[in-house]
């Protein structure tokens, strides 16, 4: 499998090691617009560097590209690539509005092309495993869940996190994790009720949303951007015989921020730790590679991704509002 990565800060580099150490797998180039993070991305890798796409798509013959660009520019590369019959994977979220995401659905479609959206959180091993458990009955009927996601305000190129037009704030671009899991989870969501507090100096935003569920279930779920302590995942998912708890700051863990120390420089956002032998977003990347090599359906679709960001968008708009949002009317 030939694949090229467009994109090298933190995720870039992170996909960079986990490709080079992949069975199977070659990476063939590696593109950003700052030369000096596209060579220490080739050096990671054993890829050839670029600082743009038109040139790696003359000189390279590829099957798959991974795209870990700011969320602004997904839709044009994916639709660019598509066009070119390669197959993409592209981190999370989508895209900033719903209609750029079932775009980008529609054209690999069209193309004969699959479409990958990182939704990592699905292969982390105690969400997977608390989404397994949840549904063996264990607990009983899963009725409510609490998910809070806390890290440090990132720092992307040009200060990209901070501008809502090119990221989509903290409810999209941070957020959307806890809400894929919990649609995973639960299922089709009825209402969406949010808040988002925000702050400039220091740079600050803290969102809640409320989910219900057609299955009659409710998911809070709890975002913030400025947390002074380290990068923090908790989940609590209750039913009506027992409880399932995680708390990312109590369990002994490998720490892959690892990806960040390659690149030489501090990371732009930070990347949560898993106790698993390989991370997680090794796993999810092998697992889409897989999908494309056999023709199987992967564990997140990426009508999983649109509906995310459908969802993420109506907590956006409830939060302008103070009104809950209905679901299945215009969200966006």
């Amino acid at each position: 499998m030939n694949i090229a990565i467009i994109g090298c800060g933190t995720m870039g580099m992170a996909y960079a090691g986990n490709l080079a150490a992949m069975p199977g797998v070659k990476v063939t180039g590696v593109v950003d617009i700052n030369a000096g993070r596209a060579e220490k991305a080739a050096a990671v890798s054993g890829a050839k560097a670029y600082t743009d796409v038109d040139t790696l798509l003359q000189q390279e013959e590829l099957e798959t590209v991974a795209i870990c660009l700011p969320t602004y520019l997904h839709k044009p590369f994916v639709l660019k690539l598509a066009e070119k019959g390669l197959h993409i994977i592209c981190e999370k979220p989508a895209a900033l509005t719903l209609e750029d995401a079932l775009e980008m659905k529609a054209a690999c479609e069209k193309h004969g092309v699959r479409l990958f959206i990182g939704h990592v959180v699905r292969f982390f091993p105690n969400y997977a495993n608390a989404y397994r458990q949840a549904h063996s009955g264990v607990i009983g009927t899963a009725k409510m869940a609490h998910f809070k996601r806390y890290g440090s305000y990132p720092k992307g190129m040009d200060g990209w996190y901070s501008n809502h037009d090119q990221s989509g704030g903290v409810i999209l671009d941070l957020m959307i994790h806890d809400i894929d899991f919990a649609c995973w989870l639960f299922g089709e969501v009825e209402s969406v009720f949010a808040s988002v507090i925000k702050r400039e100096e220091p740079e600050m935003e803290y969102a809640q949303v409320t989910l219900r569920f057609k299955s009659s279930a409710i998911a809070n779920l709890t975002g913030y951007w400025g947390y002074p302590g380290p990068f923090t995942t908790q989940f609590e998912i209750a039913g009506d015989q027992g409880i399932i708890r995680f708390d990312s700051n109590q369990v002994q863990s490998l720490d892959i921020k690892l990806a960040a120390g390659l690149s030489g420089e501090q990371a732009a956002v930070q990347i949560p730790s898993s106790p698993s032998l390989h991370d997680p977003y090794y796993d999810e990347v092998q697992h889409f590679i897989k999908c494309i090599q056999d023709g199987s359906e992967p564990r997140v679709s990426a009508a999983d991704a649109c509906y995310a960001v459908e969802i993420a968008l109506a907590a956006e708009r409830s939060a302008r509002t103070g009104q809950p949002v209905i679901m299945g009317g215009n969200a966006s």
